[in-house]
């Protein structure tokens, strides 16, 4: 026990960017990332037990967050705010001005309500803490990025976490596959895999 206090100052250091979320709950939620990855380290792996805790407890709070999150965008309302900023650029254009929602609403014969409703929907979802998968921050509020968004959503679990150590983590796939516990090998093929399905999706 006393060697996982000893991380209290990372565990803390992670939660603090979820200021919407109670503290104890975060923590305790970091505490098992942290004793998971306590259990995966090999003292032979070279990288630091904390860059290696880091991914962990970061994956057990942004998986907490996202079966908490009451919000959910329904792909219907991303696919009509395509066509709202698609219409918004196109109008604009030709008016010489911004239109507003009630003129995109005529233009696109979709009742001006839910219109209203698809653009604070996804900027909410963009609001939510950092992002899901901090460190990237989703403040790019465009339909492209709520996609993708919704496309790593989709992902089992193993796909996530080497998603994200290559490209959240930004490690290379030497580093990635002793986080993992996979060869190199493995790491390359399987990304390779991830990213043709993905943009089959996308």
């Amino acid at each position: 026990m006393d060697e996982l206090l000893e991380y209290d100052g990372l565990i803390y250091s992670i939660i603090s960017k979820y200021k919407r979320y109670d503290r104890e709950d975060l923590y305790q939620v970091a505490m098992i990332g942290l004793i998971d990855a306590l259990k995966h380290y090999k003292s032979e792996y070279n990288t630091k037990f904390s860059s290696f805790a880091y991914y962990y407890i970061v994956g057990e709070v942004n998986k907490y967050i996202r079966e908490n999150s009451c919000i959910k965008v329904s792909k219907s309302l991303v696919e009509l705010k395509k066509k709202v900023l698609k219409a918004r650029e196109v109008m604009s254009q030709k008016l010489g001005r911004v239109p507003t929602n009630l003129e995109i609403s005529l233009y696109l014969e979709v009742d001006e309500n839910l219109i209203d409703e698809a653009l604070i929907s996804t900027d909410e979802v963009a609001s939510l803490e950092d992002s899901y998968l901090d460190p990237m921050s989703y403040d790019n509020t465009s339909a492209e990025v709520l996609d993708l968004k919704n496309e790593l959503d989709k992902l089992n679990e193993k796909d996530k976490k080497l998603i994200y150590a290559r490209y959240f983590e930004e490690l290379t796939q030497s580093e990635a596959s002793n986080v993992l516990g996979i060869s190199q090998v493995q790491v390359s093929r399987n990304e390779a895999k991830i990213l043709n399905k993905l943009k089959t999706r996308l």
